[in-house]
């Protein structure tokens, strides 16, 4: 257990400005990441097949991946290995003609165990729907907190580090070349909740229980990182044996989740504490 002086010692090193500073210079540095994705591809995050249209091909064969990447006229998106001992490979395409794909597969002496396609239209509508429901969820987090606390500073420093635990996510998937799928729009819906629950968490230590604010804040502290922590062990868990598996989305969403659930440690403990400092010995007093 930590030492009930930690906090007092740590946070009192340290003005508020101090502490905001990285977790706002990230937030201003993903917001960049984004930017620039969206002047050069008019996208913000590079879209799968889920929003773009596209065919999936799971295929076996004892051909090597670089024969499979130019067996088909129309070259693949991607091509990705299945770690079950069988040579199974999946193999995504922009094209949406799963007819002369399923040939042009066939006529190389690959075993087609199956194909699935989505077509341009519906997955325009499909991201259409994610981004408004990720609008609509996280509205509806902002109108919450600010019915709960009331007050401009506790509320707006929630909102904010969940929407920062949102946009550093994003921006990493970018970075890291992680396509926005379906999953992947799961994962950024789930991390709303998770901010909220740790900011939640720290306000209430600090606004409606007695206590020092350090000692508040150490008391949530050693709950929510505990929390995060646990949860972040279990994503990476989940992320290494879905990649050596080769299971589709799994890794994918395990990631964003660890991206966005260590940008909560750092937005609730950093960015979050020094709003509620500043709040609770300067702004109320005004």
């Amino acid at each position: 257990m930590l030492d009930a002086t930690v906090p007092v010692v740590e946070y009192s090193r340290y003005s508020n400005r101090q502490l905001a500073a990285v977790p706002l210079a990230l937030l201003a540095l993903s917001l960049l990441v984004i930017a620039g994705m969206w002047v050069t591809t008019g996208t913000p995050v590079d879209p799968g097949i889920d929003f773009t249209g596209g065919t999936e091909l799971q295929i076996q064969t004892d051909a090597p991946q670089g024969e499979i990447e130019t067996a088909f006229e129309t070259e693949p998106e991607s091509v990705q290995s299945i770690a079950t001992g069988d040579g199974e490979y999946i193999v995504t395409f922009q094209s949406t003609d799963t007819g002369a794909i399923e040939q042009q597969a066939t006529e190389a002496g690959f075993t087609v165990i199956s194909i699935s396609s989505t077509s341009a239209s519906f997955g325009a509508e499909t991201q259409f729907q994610a981004v408004v429901g990720v609008a609509i969820a996280f509205a509806g987090m902002s109108a919450l907190v600010a019915l709960m606390f009331r007050t401009f500073v506790p509320s707006i420093a929630v909102v904010l580090s969940a929407f920062s635990d949102i946009v550093i996510p994003v921006a990493l998937m970018n970075l890291f070349g992680i396509q926005l799928s379906l999953g992947t729009v799961a994962a950024l819906l789930m991390l709303i909740g998770y901010s909220v629950d740790s900011d939640l968490l720290l306000n209430n230590h600090v606004l409606r229980r007695r206590g020092d604010f350090y000692e508040s804040t150490h008391r949530a502290m050693r709950t929510g990182v505990t929390m995060t922590v646990t949860s972040i062990l279990a994503m990476l868990v989940m992320t290494s044996v879905a990649t050596l598996f080769a299971i589709p989305l799994l890794p994918a969403i395990g990631l964003v989740l660890v991206f966005g659930l260590l940008a909560d440690l750092m937005n609730t403990y950093l960015l979050n504490v020094s709003l509620l400092r500043w709040y609770k010995y300067e702004g109320v007093a005004r």
